[in-house]
């Protein structure tokens, strides 16, 4: 994907891109409110042994669950600490603040929704609802219901290209979102600090630079890392 830069287009492009479209092993603990996996509430939330817990809120809804915020408790795993949208208006507006997305459309600009970033993303990605914006090339934002069946599905893309690809390129994720982009730019851009997004790479040959984080994925064979290469 440029939903990396270039596959939110392929779901290995989307892999290449949300991988180019454009971890190994879940950790269990406090995180914000999307479930790895987690059996699922009264409310449609998920449960709290696997999410946020019951302290943890959405962007859109600060005060879920009692919540404060859309950001995991800072002793949360990488992926727990992830940001959570709630909505598709929420996770557009976060995208906003570091890189222009608004507004966000149903569609494309020019074009149909099968002819944008998220062509490929089949049911085992776990998609619930996609939105494109972009001024520089097409950005496409995806919410997902359960984050380990999407980590899974994008590392079997990945898998079936056979260590061909872009080693340094993923998806950038957040707890139940995640964006890719024809803009490398865009990409870079959320994975910066104050943003603080991370990529998910499942790349074989994926090997950063000393100082950029290579965290567990919930997913064995994928880490979440700041460090994306086009």
């Amino acid at each position: 994907m440029r939903i990396t830069t270039s596959r939110i287009t392929s779901a290995t492009a989307v892999a290449a891109a949300l991988l180019a479209l454009t971890a190994c092993g879940a950790e269990e603990g406090a995180a914000p409110v999307v479930g790895i996996g987690a059996s699922t509430g009264a409310d449609g939330g998920t449960s709290a042994d696997t999410d946020g817990g019951p302290n943890e809120g959405t962007l859109d809804n600060p005060t879920k669950n009692g919540g404060v915020n859309g950001n995991a408790p800072k002793n949360g795993t990488a992926f727990q600490q992830l940001p959570k949208a709630g909505t598709m208006a929420a996770a557009a507006r976060f995208v906003n603040g570091f890189t222009p997305c608004d507004p966000v459309s149903r569609t494309p600009s020019g074009g149909k929704p099968s002819e944008g970033p998220d062509t490929g993303f089949g049911p085992a990605f776990s998609i619930t609802e996609t939105g494109y914006c972009g001024r520089r090339g097409i950005t496409t934002i995806v919410l997902i219901k359960d984050p380990k069946a999407f980590q899974a599905a994008f590392k079997a893309e990945v898998d079936a290209k056979k260590g061909s690809g872009n080693p340094n390129s993923g998806i950038v994720v957040g707890q139940d979102f995640a964006m890719g982009s024809e803009s490398s730019d865009a990409m870079s851009a959320l994975l910066q600090p104050p943003a603080g997004l991370l990529m998910l790479n499942c790349h074989p040959d994926f090997d950063p630079p000393s100082g950029y984080r290579k965290e567990p994925a919930l997913v064995k064979g994928c880490v979440l890392t700041d460090y994306y290469k086009d």
